[in-house]
């Protein structure tokens, strides 16, 4: 029959199990977030980009410009107009000004600019909350 001794070794072994468990979870969960800041990142930068380039196709009426066909491919083309046809969602597509998509644009790095700011507070939040656990869990093992 086990005594109070190993009966306490083994209730310490389980809950340090637990612990290295819950800490592996909240790191993992970190990591998720830092590859969703990745691509957050990626996206406002890729916009920026194309919000910049559309500042070359203004007064560009009737030249020639490299039209892109698909990865790393382009066609030269003649810019017949300078409205734009911008898929506003949904596999909707509308004629706009290059202003107007420019505006578009910005709102959309806008909102990535919030999603951006709010993941970097779940960050914070569950690097606090791992934190928390291992001053917690050094505390009990003090005891």
């Amino acid at each position: 029959m086990p005594g109070k001794k190993e009966h306490k070794q083994e209730h310490k072994h389980g809950s340090q199990q637990e612990f290295l468990f819950n800490l592996s979870m909240l790191e993992q969960h970190i990591q998720q977030l830092h590859q969703q800041m990745q691509a957050v990142d990626r996206g406002i930068v890729e916009l920026s980009s194309l919000n910049l380039d559309l500042n070359d196709l203004t007064g560009k009426k009737d030249s020639e410009i490299f039209a892109p066909v698909g990865r790393g491919i382009f066609a030269k083309a003649r810019l017949l107009s300078e409205d734009l046809i911008v898929d506003v969602g949904g596999k909707k597509f509308v004629s706009k000004s290059i202003i107007e998509t420019q505006k578009i644009i910005s709102e959309q790095i806008r909102k990535l600019e919030e999603v951006k700011k709010e993941l970097n507070e779940n960050i914070e939040s569950v690097s606090g909350e791992a934190r928390k656990m291992i001053e917690g869990f050094s505390d009990k093992k003090d005891d």
